[in-house]
């Protein structure tokens, strides 16, 4: 048995996991932490990690690199997403997490990237059960797609659907208009539909959601404060509940979204497009409902990186 860390570095939140590894593959969750600090804030028309978006994330990884010491962990990555890979300045920022933090640091290529996704939210679950299966994670600047059965990936795609991504494109006033939102959805829409195939979009039976959007989600469906991991695991949200949560949020300013039920105030500035983007993914798959997942891309680092520094 080994005890790891791993640290998650999205263009939104960076997130720890500290766990210990059995023999049998099973993980053992000890800490796990979410710290919102947008580090691709303006990547999108910059082509650049912003110095105070660095700057935010690096106050964050001083306080897990206490907790990691405490820990005694022996094995320390960290999986880079797609801020860091569209940004010219990427690898600078990838070596300082390496030099200051001791985090061995993986940036992810998007098929990576949705593989480890795709791992950690199947992971514990029946490996006889071969239904077709969609994993979707909705990231600050991408949303991942992964189709399989069982343990088998059959389809990845990364596409260029993120919550910080288009809230920078499209989303200008507070609340937003009408007309920004339709521009929002037409956007979104035209991405997720350009990269999945319809043979691939009818295979699917059911749908797995990972990550901050999809959790969140969940704790407004049921009015969690505080957030109750137990409660949101498993938790199955409906096409129509999306709808309506949509609705309102996207009603509301920016300070009064800050005090809805359930939702981080940190989150508030980019839930509306993550919202958006789960409806269009639900809608392009044709899904009723999808169910949301606690188990995700650190818990498939764990498993799928651990042992290959």
């Amino acid at each position: 048995m080994s005890t790891v860390a791993v640290v998650d570095i999205g263009s939104n939140s960076v997130r720890l996991l500290i766990a210990r590894l059995t023999g049998d593959g099973e993980v053992e969750e000890l800490i796990r932490e979410t710290n919102v600090t947008r580090l691709g804030q303006g990547v999108d028309t910059s082509g650049r990690l912003a110095d105070d978006a660095m700057a935010r994330t690096f106050a964050v990884l001083d306080r897990y690199a206490l907790q990691i010491a405490e820990h005694e962990c022996e094995h320390r990555i960290a999986v880079l997403t797609s801020a860091v890979r569209d940004s010219s300045n990427g690898r600078e920022f990838a070596d300082a997490v390496r030099d200051d933090y001791g985090l061995e640091p993986h940036i992810l290529e998007g098929a990576e990237e949705a593989r480890l996704t795709y791992l950690g939210a199947t992971s514990g679950r029946d490996p006889a059960d071969t239904a077709p299966t969609l994993v979707v994670d909705i990231g600050g600047g991408s949303t991942e797609m992964i189709v399989g059965s069982g343990s088998e990936v059959r389809f990845r795609v990364s596409t260029q659907a993120g919550v910080v991504r288009q809230t920078e494109r499209h989303l200008h006033d507070d609340p937003p208009t009408a007309e920004q939102m339709d521009a929002l959805a037409d956007d979104v829409r035209a991405i997720l539909a350009e990269h999945v195939p319809p043979e691939i979009r009818t295979a699917v039976q059911r749908a797995i959601a990972v990550a901050g959007t999809a959790t969140s989600l969940a704790a407004i469906a049921q009015h969690l404060e505080p957030y109750d991991r137990e409660r949101v695991h498993g938790f199955r949200i409906s096409i129509a509940e999306c709808e309506r949560i949509l609705g309102e949020l996207s009603a509301l300013p920016l300070e009064r979204r800050r005090e809805v039920p359930g939702l981080h105030p940190d989150r508030a500035p980019t839930i509306i497009a993550g919202v958006l983007i789960f409806r269009e993914v639900a809608r392009l798959f044709g899904l009723v409902e999808i169910e949301v997942s606690e188990h995700d891309i650190l818990r498939g680092a764990a498993l799928g990186l651990i042992g290959q520094d």
